[in-house]
């Protein structure tokens, strides 16, 4: 019953039914070890309802999955999400959520998994299509596993663009978007963290024979045609 009484202590909070306030109430209850009060079945989705052809696209900084991305949407109709845009949009909401995430990065904290599947979530549902393009995600083992628990579903292509380091350092230098840390030596220690957290998630889908390993040298659209056939399978038989 204290449990209880602590919990109903958060009822402020609980009157919002935003999805980003669901996962700040799931950190709670993980702090209060009951979040086994918070198991009770979710509403049934509307992307249960869409017949999900869903691409996950990994590449480190400079692989060009950016520019490979826009040509599959162009070509195959995919809608283009990119998790790191979607939290940028967030973060210049005036949401509470948005107020969540802000002070989750004041306080040195990785905005939870929960929060950024949320914010995915909500854009699918958002969209007339079944086919997404999900940009940059999952960045971690921690996202995937948030991922499947909440949509529900599993990604049926995962691109990875497979680019030399030099190759990639030398783009990112190159394409001067006037961010501070492009230099040699930050660029570098990206690609250290991209390789750290990602592995495990390249390595796990291609364990399930869902990882398509893209070559990323060469011009734009010679990379295009290494991808091309990939989507052209699914567009020409079952899924």
């Amino acid at each position: 019953m204290a449990m209880w009484r602590r919990v109903a202590s958060l009822s402020p909070l609980i009157r919002s039914s935003s999805s980003c306030k669901l996962a700040f109430l799931n950190q709670v209850a993980y702090r209060l070890n009951i979040s086994e009060l918070f198991t009770t079945e979710v509403n049934e989705s509307p992307l249960t309802k869409k017949d999900l052809f869903i691409s996950f696209v990994l590449g480190g900084p400079g692989s060009g999955k950016g520019t490979q991305c826009a040509k599959i949407v162009e070509t195959f109709g995919h809608v283009h999400l990119s998790a790191g845009e979607l939290l940028r949009r967030e973060l210049i909401s005036n949401s509470e959520c948005a107020a969540m995430i802000l002070n989750t990065i004041k306080e040195g904290k990785i905005v939870p998994s929960e929060v950024t599947v949320k914010l995915i979530q909500k854009e699918m549902e958002s969209i007339d299509n079944h086919k997404f393009l999900i940009d940059g995600f999952p960045r971690n083992e921690e996202n995937r596993k948030a991922f499947e628990k909440i949509i529900r579903a599993d990604p049926d292509v995962v691109l990875f663009f497979d680019c030399p380091e030099e190759e990639m350092v030398k783009r990112v230098l190159n394409r001067n978007e006037g961010r501070v840390d492009d230099n040699k030596e930050t660029v570098k220690k990206r690609l250290e963290v991209f390789y750290a957290s990602h592995l495990p998630v390249i390595n796990y889908y291609s364990q399930k024979g869902k990882l398509y390993k893209i070559e990323a040298v060469g011009t734009e659209d010679e990379i295009f045609e290494r991808v091309r056939p990939v989507f052209a399978a699914f567009e020409h038989g079952p899924k």
